[in-house]
């Protein structure tokens, strides 16, 4: 059985703490944006979808069509997205996670995280040839995730009645090319990679002890050695001290970086739009507000 339309969300993510040091198996901190979404529409056609398999999203729909044994079925899709391209917000996770959940509420199935899961981290090798699959596990998480690589993942109890700011540098990230950067002077990164994963692992402590301060020093420690290792920008440098000045507990690059976003802890929600506020004067392209 079909619906005359099908419909699928998800939310976007960040990374809170361990860029970079998570390649060199220290953990790494994600958390779920759930109020910036991906909506993704399927409708009837008269014509079958061509199948980009250099693209996610074609990728995404592919899957899920396979999996149901409806790839000759003729089905348009939409996609609407808050979630900015190649910034570090996980934005070809959720939107395949969005399409494969408009597929299957198109064919009135119903699909498991589990499944979606393994169909999303298929799509997510065409995007990034070796995932790590955090992008999807925090994409469809309503907790904040730790990741140790070859240890796997762990829900984080994030409740520190805090705010989050995120701002976008408009420069599209490129974690390949910062990850290749990071290793070829891998020996002169190893001492502020171990910083980093240091930090990270103080951050787990500092949000089990609900410790905002120590966290916001913890970021802003994280920027400084991100800033050693090569892979912040002068943009990102100078939206994190205008953060800083305007009074944020603690302020950082996110995601592999290059470009992309960067990220400002605030004790409250009316200190959250003033640092929002200053951002936006000082050249971020766009805003969030998430609550921790």
């Amino acid at each position: 059985m079909t619906k005359k339309i099908g419909v699928g969300k998800a939310h976007s993510k960040i990374i809170l703490m361990g860029e970079h040091s998570v390649v060199y198996g220290y953990p790494a901190i994600a958390i779920p944006l759930k109020t910036i979404e991906v909506e993704c529409y399927i409708y009837p056609s008269d014509h079958s979808i061509i199948f980009d398999f250099d693209d996610t999203l074609s990728t995404a729909i592919y899957a899920a069509l396979d999996y149901l044994g409806k790839t000759q079925v003729a089905i348009s899709y939409d996609i609407r997205s808050e979630v900015p391209q190649k910034r570090g917000m996980g934005s070809s996770a959720a939107v395949s996670i969005a399409a494969i959940r408009a597929v299957f509420d198109y064919f009135q199935q119903s699909v498991s995280d589990e499944l979606l899961e393994v169909l999303v981290n298929q799509a997510e090798i065409i995007a990034h040839t070796n995932p790590s699959g955090l992008d999807a596990k925090t994409c469809l998480s309503d907790e904040a995730i730790k990741f140790i690589r070859n240890v796997g993942f762990e829900a984080i109890d994030l409740n520190l009645n805090a705010y989050l700011v995120i701002a976008d540098t408009g420069v599209h990230g490129n974690t390949r090319e910062a990850v290749d950067k990071v290793a070829a002077s891998e020996i002169d990164n190893l001492p502020f990679l171990s910083q980093l994963g240091l930090l990270t692992e103080q951050a787990e402590q500092q949000i089990i002890a609900k410790d905002c301060q120590g966290l916001g020093q913890s970021m802003t420690a994280a920027h400084a050695f991100l800033q050693k290792i090569g892979v912040s920008l002068e943009k990102s440098d100078h939206l994190v001290s205008s953060a800083l000045e305007e009074g944020a507990l603690g302020a950082k690059m996110s995601g592999g970086g290059l470009g992309g976003c960067m990220i400002a802890l605030a004790e409250t929600e009316n200190q959250a739009h003033k640092i929002t506020d200053r951002l936006r004067k000082e050249g971020a392209v766009n805003t969030w507000i998430q609550k921790l």
